[in-house]
């Protein structure tokens, strides 16, 4: 004959199944559970109502970590491209370009060093470069090749204008000095390239967050199937504390630590992992300073240095893809003993 015996302490539950044969008065003292100080008794477990080690949770773990590793990533990509185009915007907000395209009865030297007097004398202008016919021809030779003869073709020449620190010159008033000083001299103030590097930056910005979103998504189906699992597994168990009268929230808690624990180590892997490959971009980033490659790249992504904030953020990831794994989990549970009721 057996017989289960039952305890329960508000939100707490434990089962007891003993063999019953013959009993004295001694052994039914000896079953009788031990007294509290408030009265009660307490609760013991001598196994976890959801398994530590079961193959779902390194399941579990294993898609956390990839999860997270790759939501750094997005992350970490994002802060490199946000900081080169700001870098970008402002190099590029910081000069403007005269122009000056040679005509017929034009001397075009003679205009040059005008428009040169023009820019060095407006307030606001810190330095003023004007390149020679030889160094205007050679920046075409990379979409042009080396080697053509452009003496008889109208090019133009250039003057690199660079405002002075912390100045903020009137540009407009500068292109309408020129344009009555120095005959067939224009200025371009890059506003279309600072437009299309802001463009950029926030498409991918916007393109890192829905990305993120996706992750998450997938990181919650995730958790939502594992947790169904761990009750499928348990169904028995949590049935019987259901029937005699466990509350809701003492199941779902012990599986929202359990989840907790499994979101905490397979996030602290993935956002390791991430946070390893961000340290070593950057020293590598460092070794290859003073290479043609190195300085394209940098030219390209910065040094590959996320930062400080970079960091924080990656391991905020981790806390909260930890949090959202033990809502998930604890979420899951309730509206399933809910349909149990």
């Amino acid at each position: 004959m057996r017989a289960v015996w039952s305890c329960m302490t508000g939100a707490c539950t434990s089962m007891i199944e003993v063999k019953v044969t013959k009993m004295t008065e001694d052994e039914r003292v000896e079953m009788t559970p031990p007294p509290r100080s408030g009265g009660g008794f307490l609760p013991r477990f001598d196994t976890s109502l959801v398994p530590r080690n079961s193959i779902s949770g390194r399941a579990l773990v294993a898609v956390v970590a990839i999860m997270t590793f790759l939501a750094s990533l997005t992350t970490g990509g994002v802060i490199l491209v946000n900081q080169a185009a700001n870098e970008w915007q402002a190099d590029v907000s910081r000069e403007v370009t005269i122009q000056l395209i040679p005509a017929a009865g034009r001397n075009v030297d003679a205009l040059v060093d005008k428009a040169v007097s023009v820019a060095r004398a407006y307030p606001g202008i810190g330095d003023v470069r004007a390149y020679s016919k030889d160094e205007s021809s050679k920046l075409l030779e990379p979409w042009l090749g080396a080697g053509l003869k452009l003496d008889e073709l109208p090019v133009p020449r250039l003057i690199v204008v660079k405002i002075a620190s912390g100045a903020t010159p009137d540009i407009p008033q500068l292109q309408r000095i020129l344009a009555e000083q120095v005959p067939g001299a224009t200025l371009d103030d890059h506003r279309g390239w600072i437009d299309r590097m802001r463009a950029m930056s926030g498409t991918a910005v916007v393109a890192g967050l829905a990305i993120l979103a996706m992750m998450f998504v997938a990181t919650i189906l995730s958790v939502t199937f594992a947790t169904r699992g761990a009750m499928a597994t348990n169904k028995t168990v949590i049935e019987v504390l259901h029937f005699v009268g466990a509350k809701n929230g003492f199941i779902a808690s012990n599986f929202q630590r359990h989840f907790l624990l499994l979101g905490l180590q397979g996030g602290a892997i993935g956002g390791g992992g991430a946070i390893i490959l961000f340290a070593l971009a950057a020293l590598m980033s460092r070794w290859f300073a003073g290479t043609a490659g190195g300085a394209q790249t940098q030219a390209l992504f910065g040094s590959f240095a996320i930062g400080w904030g970079g960091y924080f953020a990656v391991l905020v990831q981790v806390v909260l893809i930890a949090a959202v794994t033990a809502y998930t989990s604890r979420h899951t549970v309730n509206r399933t003993l809910e349909m149990i009721d």
